[in-house]
């Protein structure tokens, strides 16, 4: 089975498609700069020459309609029709206290997706951009949400809830929601993998790493706490983040600084963190380069950095009752020996003995003693190809053994259907089979639905509008 991954941003779409049988990405791209006249499209397609054109890419639609394009290419594609295509999985940062699991996109999903829009105004809007996408150029395919919040959702009420007035959270949801769910997730599964333990039985703390950071406490396979907040902003020092502060610094700088609400909120999450510390670059490889040349303010940001991640690492040892593992992932979790080395330094009252050499090696284990050090790239795309894959053939299994399965329905079947899809004709084929098979009692096929909405022009009329 193809699967294609979609992760859009406001100016960006990422895209994979993977067979899930091997679990192997077919092609990989990027197109970047949407609307504007200088946009660029990238790919590199399994055993092919890497493709870049810039081009004009109008908005998100266009460049959904583009990657579809570039799919079935007769010279650049890998499939010879998006009819070998079962579904599509989109990244969605956002899911609130609605989603503690990826599901089916259906309407009452995407009416979930665009209320929390409120908490992910920078992600959500352009996540939903590329779900319309793909409703309108394939109207039948059945799509999945994986949402970057969703691990977090079964935190217990005393890791999530802030010292506000409770009426606060039940009145606005302002509580704890983490991010990096998914990528948190998949790299828990594979260190358990890698040392051959179930996940329901040890206790981790995943590091994940990069220009945005976060760490997770995972027990028993469950996320029971994690450093990001109501928002990204919250918890470790990041690339322009500022992490966690005294809150009373905010309104403070606000009066100080002649700063409105807009200007305090960019200072602390574009113009802070290790950009801020030290006033030259975010870029951790530039950092560490002048850290070793000598710069005192460097390395001091990168004490800073790695002090706050110590932090919390032995606060969810402490909150899990012990610990297996740490495990780093990220670009800067998998990549930066320095900041590796400056975090498990003087750890071993904590069971962790750290080899250096092996950090040098950049290894898959780079401790000994009781509790390991990994190193574990992460594979978001996968994890969420995965996640579509599954409810996929859920959604097929779903048939009642033993019943009869017809190529065609009868008249008053077909009445029922038409009836059905006239209520809603934006419901896509997996959609329209559900509620079908509810309504009628019976456990008929999505492609025997699908025959019967080509054959009385339903498809047909689903598109034109």
């Amino acid at each position: 089975m193809k699967i294609l991954v979609l992760n859009c941003g406001s100016s960006s779409v990422k895209f994979q498609l993977f067979e899930t049988e091997t679990e192997t990405a077919l092609l990989r791209g990027l197109v970047e700069k949407i609307g504007s006249s200088s946009g660029i499209l990238s790919f590199r397609a399994v055993g092919k020459h890497d493709f870049r054109e810039i081009r004009e890419v109008v908005d998100h639609e266009e460049a959904v309609g583009l990657v579809l394009s570039i799919l079935a290419h007769p010279e650049q594609g890998v499939v010879a029709s998006l009819s070998e295509i079962g579904a599509v999985g989109h990244r969605v940062v956002h899911g609130g206290q609605s989603f503690s699991e990826s599901v089916m996109i259906t309407d009452k999903v995407l009416k979930e997706i665009e209320h929390c829009c409120q908490f992910a105004p920078l992600h959500n809007p352009h996540n939903l951009k590329g779900i319309e996408g793909i409703k309108k150029k394939l109207p039948s395919m059945f799509q999945v949400a994986v949402f970057d919040t969703a691990f977090h959702q079964h935190m217990p009420a005393k890791a999530y809830l802030y010292g506000l007035p409770y009426a606060l959270y039940e009145k606005h949801g302002i509580r704890k929601y983490g991010f990096h769910g998914t990528s948190h997730r998949y790299v828990a599964q594979r260190a358990a993998d890698i040392l051959g333990k179930p996940l329901k039985d040890v206790r981790f703390i995943t590091c994940h790493l990069g220009n945005g950071a976060s760490i997770s406490a995972v027990k028993n396979g469950v996320s029971v706490d994690t450093s990001m907040g109501f928002t990204p902003l919250e918890g470790l020092v990041m690339g322009t983040r500022c992490g966690d502060i005294d809150p009373a610094v905010i309104p403070y700088l606000m009066e100080i600084e002649s700063l409105n609400s807009k200007q305090i909120d960019a200072l602390m999450n574009k113009f802070s963190g290790m950009l801020g510390l030290t006033e030259t670059s975010n870029d951790m490889r530039e950092i560490e380069q002048e850290a070793s040349a000598g710069s005192e303010r460097h390395k001091l940001a990168l004490d800073i950095y790695a002090y706050r991640i110590k932090k919390y690492i032995g606060a969810y040892a402490a909150a899990m009752g012990g610990l297996d593992a740490v495990i780093f992932t990220g670009g800067i979790g998998e990549n930066s020996r320095t900041v590796r080395r400056l975090i498990l330094e003087n750890m071993e009252f904590m069971g962790i003995v750290f080899d250096p050499k092996k950090n040098e090696d950049n290894a898959e284990s780079i401790s000994t003693g009781s509790v390991k050090a990994l190193i574990v790239p992460t594979n978001e795309e996968l994890a969420i190809a995965r996640d579509t894959a599954a409810l996929y053939e859920s959604m097929r299994s779903q048939e009642k053994p033993g019943v009869e399965e017809r190529q065609s329905l009868k008249a008053n079947e077909k009445r029922e259907l038409v009836l059905l899809w006239a209520r809603n004709p934006k419901m896509n084929l997996y959609e329209l089979t559900t509620l079908y098979n509810q309504n009628t009692g019976k456990s008929l096929s999505a492609d025997v639905i699908g025959k019967e909405i080509k054959s009385l022009g339903l498809e047909t009329l689903a598109e034109a509008k």
